[in-house]
């Protein structure tokens, strides 16, 4: 990390309350920034083209997390809102940002983005080789326009946004809301419980066949700050761990984790999801020398300690 490249910047980051915002926020108070701004969703709603315009004023660098998220079930509920909210938000801000000058815009995209059917490990050429999986396509298109806009603004205005592509995340602070959170917060939550109250089974959506690639939120916030100091270049770049798990396999240990004894049960009439995701994250290293450095089983074991202390 480069202290000297922050100093003079005035930051903003969007999505900084939220999971993976508030470990990037304070990976950049660390680094003293000129200024760093964390609007909320209650004080700045972005899909409103006036207050863009207003939050993106006299800033140097933009971050762009915020998005409307969830997982498969939470997605087949709101298609409609996962992909307007999502879209809108990063096309204004990046034309807002443009247009005032923001020198760096970095925009946060999801594996979402890539083809149902993608060669493993995914790389990221492959990611216009065909559609999305489909319960979670809205979100996943909505969040690739970013790239297209990079792209197109970088071609026509010299404008420098960089897109990056994050694999799924874990972590201290993830969204454990059973409606909206994704595998690990929720299998935590369904293992925790069903030990407390004794239960004999545990029953999870799917086969337990697809296999699914996590990074440790700390560490996803490294690499963003990493991109944001060393990257320029117009090409999408993968964030990940290189480490893929399959579902059965990650909810026999989280059962264990956690002190669960008795039987998983799977509900195989419910989807299971893309079939397979593990990231190609050799470009990340190229461009500007990241890689991951935390365990799975030490990441999931900090998970489950959090949830246990902070839950309600």
């Amino acid at each position: 990390m480069d202290k000297k490249f922050w100093s003079d910047k005035r930051v903003l980051v969007t999505g900084g309350k939220g999971f993976l915002g508030s470990h990037l926020v304070r990976e950049l108070t660390a680094l003293q920034p000129k200024e760093l701004a964390v609007p909320s969703s209650a004080e700045c709603d972005f899909r409103d083209p006036a207050q863009v315009k207003e939050v993106v004023q006299n800033k140097d660098v933009i971050i762009h997390l915020a998005a409307k998220v969830g997982g498969i079930g939470y997605n087949q509920e709101i298609p409609g809102e996962m992909f307007y909210d999502n879209l809108m938000m990063g096309v204004q801000l990046m034309e807002e940002a443009r247009k005032a000058n923001v020198s760096k815009f970095v925009a946060l995209g999801t594996i979402c983005a890539y083809p149902k059917f993608t060669p493993i490990p995914f790389k990221e050429a492959d990611l216009w080789n065909g559609y999305p999986e489909e319960t979670n396509a809205p979100y996943g298109l909505a969040k690739k326009m970013l790239l297209v806009q990079a792209q197109s603004y970088r071609a026509q205005y010299g404008y420098n946004a960089i897109y990056l592509l994050p694999v799924n995340l874990y972590g201290p602070g993830d969204n454990f809301n059973p409606r909206s959170s994704h595998v690990i917060p929720a299998l935590i939550k369904k293992f925790v419980e069903a030990k407390e109250q004794h239960a004999k089974t545990v029953t999870v959506w799917g086969t337990g066949k697809p296999t699914r690639e996590f990074l440790y939120v700390e560490d996803a916030a490294q690499g963003i700050v990493l991109a944001t100091e060393k990257y320029n270049g117009g090409e999408p770049v993968n964030l990940g761990s290189s480490f893929e798990i399959s579902i059965r396999d990650l909810a026999e240990t989280i059962g264990k984790v956690v002190g669960f004894e008795g039987k998983i049960v799977w509900d195989e009439t419910k989807p299971d999801g893309q079939p397979r995701r593990k990231l190609d994250t050799s470009r990340a290293k190229e461009c500007f020398d990241f890689e991951s450095t935390t365990k799975f089983d030490e990441g999931l074991k900090k998970t489950v300690q959090w949830y246990l202390k902070h839950r309600i």
